[in-house]
């Protein structure tokens, strides 16, 4: 079979995806590209080396289903959650403010030694996350069912 799959071919399953490598980061920054989300809906949690985002994923998965059977795109409420965090910094990006709505454009790793590195997250207007791990574990995982985009449209940005 060559064609791809469809969120109908999972009975409406969520996606519940985990990274541990960078060819697993990659795959899981290409669906969270576009994501947007409120300033005030990232966690870094200390005690447990834990930083979350609770995301509007874009589901670029189902783009060429929704094409063909000319249904509105859609997004859906996701959480990408990093692991063994040793630190958390960011660059453009106003935490104080609620409202700043922030958009994610690539999740990237830069490995350092023994298993640990950085994680980047840019954002759109030259914002980012970096944060220390000691070693890659992230997830993101669907926790709402999909929606209709209020944009009705595809994200469309230049890199």
């Amino acid at each position: 079979m060559t064609e791809d799959a469809l969120f109908e071919d999972g009975g409406e399953s969520p996606l519940n995806l985990g990274a541990l490598d960078s060819e697993d980061l990659q795959v899981i920054s290409t669906l969270a590209q576009d994501a947007v989300f409120p300033a005030a809906e990232m966690q870094w949690i200390p005690s447990e080396r834990r930083f979350a985002l609770l995301l509007n994923r874009f589901r670029w998965e189902d783009l060429d289903a929704a094409r063909l059977r000319k249904r509105d795109v859609e997004r859906v409420q996701s959480l990408l959650v990093i692991d063994n965090v040793m630190g958390v910094s960011s660059q453009g990006v106003e935490r104080g403010d609620a409202d700043t709505i922030l958009s994610l454009l690539t999740v990237t790793f830069e490995a350092g030694e023994d298993g640990a590195g950085e994680i980047k997250l840019t954002l759109a207007g030259d914002g980012g996350i970096r944060l220390k791990v000691e070693a890659l574990e992230l997830t993101l995982k669907d926790v709402t069912r999909p929606y209709k985009a209020p944009s009705k449209s595809v994200p469309d940005h230049v890199d």
